[in-house]
């Protein structure tokens, strides 16, 4: 993707910084892509792409490419007020240091989706772009190196790969691996509808690609990710094209996909390590989820102990003290972390992203269907959340933050 940066008006919202130099501006822009496409390399932690995030944070205000709307103003004071729960729930926990830095970790993430947020409301179209084209390379990199590495083609890869029988490619988490591909499915899909045959075609093959990717990881969450997130985006696009031959194209490019699905699952069918561990994860119940320290159980606990203790009990220390594991519902598991405060702040900031995304979506009838992508890609992920602790996902709070911007836009001077 060419970066470029034309100097633009200036706006009735405030903004954050002074306007630098076009040049000074360019090299700005470059190095938000590169940071957003290092976001599919967290093998460990702090990951390089939270390296370069706190450079842009710093960066992004100075060169005068923030605008801070009052709707973002909103959006950091209810970040801000998770963040207190958070520690205040850590001085109940059994021990302060790990809960503390798990905080300190949703602060970062907290503040530099407020500042992308600016970002994107500053040019929302130009800056979502880019950072969508610095999300699909980070996907079909991370894609491309766990159907290297499940398939065996570099021996040498295939531990580092894959966990368990299953791929993660650059991610240390099989099941964050799936989930992170699936927004970028979506910039897919949207550009095979929207870009002429021969363009349409490499999109196909980048679909492949990260469908592949997608099933491999075995990831039951990611897969109701993927359902759910391309059911609502294929309903906003038919409901808010302006012609009935665009909805007719969506119908047909519906068609070529589920096509293109089957054929890449009877591939997968084809390998028997593959069929057998799809029978198994296909379905809903595992032996782990169920009983009294099966996931559920740890859950119904997890919900108890919500109800005890209105501060809330410090991050991670559900399962160093209660549970063998994590509580796997981002809800719950909120609670617990920030107390009744953050808990109920959290609900309602991802409430709140959805409502203002769908007004987003209807605001963009006859548009570019970019904000169909960005408001479906975060209704999968609050639907997964459901079943998994999403709360410290990097891309979470990038979509959440590129929703929020395309929202917050601010209103352009004559």
């Amino acid at each position: 993707m060419a970066i470029t940066y034309d100097a633009v008006r200036d706006r009735a919202a405030p903004h954050v910084g002074s306007r630098a130099s076009p040049g000074l501006r360019r090299l700005a822009l470059l190095y938000v892509w590169i940071t957003v496409a290092t976001g599919g390399v967290v093998y460990f932690e702090p990951s390089p792409y939270d390296a370069l995030m706190i450079g842009a944070v710093a960066v992004l205000p100075l060169v005068g490419l923030v605008a801070l709307p009052r709707g973002l103003v909103v959006y950091l004071m209810l970040l801000c007020g998770i963040v207190a729960g958070g520690y205040i729930a850590s001085t109940q926990a059994g021990v302060l240091g790990v809960p503390v830095t798990h905080v300190t970790v949703t602060l970062y993430l907290a503040l530099s989706s407020v500042v992308i947020a600016g970002f994107v409301a500053y040019r929302p179209e130009t800056h979502v772009r880019l950072i969508l084209s610095a999300y699909m390379a980070a996907a079909l990199v991370a894609a491309s190196a766990a159907l290297i590495g499940y398939f065996n083609v570099v021996p040498a890869l295939y531990d580092i790969l894959t966990e368990f029988g299953r791929a993660r490619g650059t991610f240390k988490d099989p099941n964050v691996f799936g989930a992170f591909l699936v927004p970028a499915l979506l910039y897919a899909f949207h550009a095979v509808l929207t870009s002429r045959l021969s363009r349409a075609s490499l999109w196909g093959v980048a679909m492949t690609i990260l469908l592949f990717g997608t099933l491999l990881s075995f990831s039951r969450g990611a897969w109701l990710n993927l359902f759910v997130a391309l059911t609502a985006y294929c309903f906003f696009v038919f409901v808010i094209a302006a012609t009935n031959r665009e909805r007719i194209k969506l119908i047909l490019s519906i068609v070529l996909a589920g096509v293109l699905a089957v054929g890449v699952f009877a591939a997968a069918q084809s390998i028997p390590k593959v069929a057998e561990l799809l029978g198994e994860r296909a379905s809903f119940e595992q032996s782990y989820d169920v009983g009294p320290e099966g996931r559920f159980g740890g859950q119904e606990k997890a919900a108890d102990l919500v109800m005890q203790h209105p501060l809330g009990i410090g991050a991670l220390e559900f399962g160093r003290v209660h549970h063998h594991e994590d509580v796997h519902e981002v809800y719950l598991n909120m609670y617990l972390n920030t107390g009744w405060l953050g808990g109920t702040l959290y609900i309602f900031l991802v409430l709140a992203t959805l409502v203002l995304g769908l007004k987003l979506v209807v605001r963009d009838r006859g548009g570019d269907g970019v904000s169909a992508v960005l408001v479906a890609a975060f209704i999968g992920m609050m639907l997964e959340g459901a079943v998994v602790d999403t709360d410290h996902w990097r891309h979470f709070y990038l979509i959440m933050a590129d929703d929020l911007g395309m929202r917050a836009r601010p209103s352009q001077t004559p």
